[in-house]
């Protein structure tokens, strides 16, 4: 069974609010659809920066990939992952938080 879906619109809201919170930087890069768009977080860290992208488990969980891979990557490597993504929903949310420990403000499964 799948839980409740929230509108983008306020859970945007929430994790901006915990970055905030934990005295880190939060913003929007990209506002997607209240209601019903879709999240990239990208994690500004201090060997790079990694790209989270929501998806869905096979038991209909929700939890975070990291789109681009493992590793940190570059400034220009996750800007051509969002670019591509914006390109193929122009509903997503693109929000940007600086980490200290390689991990977003807002709790989820990386996967």
């Amino acid at each position: 069974m799948t839980e409740p879906r929230i509108k983008a619109g306020i859970w945007v809201a929430m994790a901006l609010r915990l970055g905030q919170a934990d005295g880190q930087f939060a913003a929007v890069l990209k506002r997607g659809d209240a209601d019903a768009g879709g999240v990239l977080a990208v994690l500004r860290m201090p060997r790079g920066l990694s790209v989270l992208s929501q998806i869905r488990t096979n038991d209909g969980e929700a939890a975070w990939m990291r789109a681009t891979g493992p590793d940190p990557v570059s400034q220009e490597v996750a800007d051509a992952y969002v670019a591509r993504q914006v390109t193929f929903d122009p509903d997503l949310w693109v929000l940007e938080f600086e980490t200290r420990n390689d991990l977003p403000p807002f709790d989820g499964k990386i996967v």
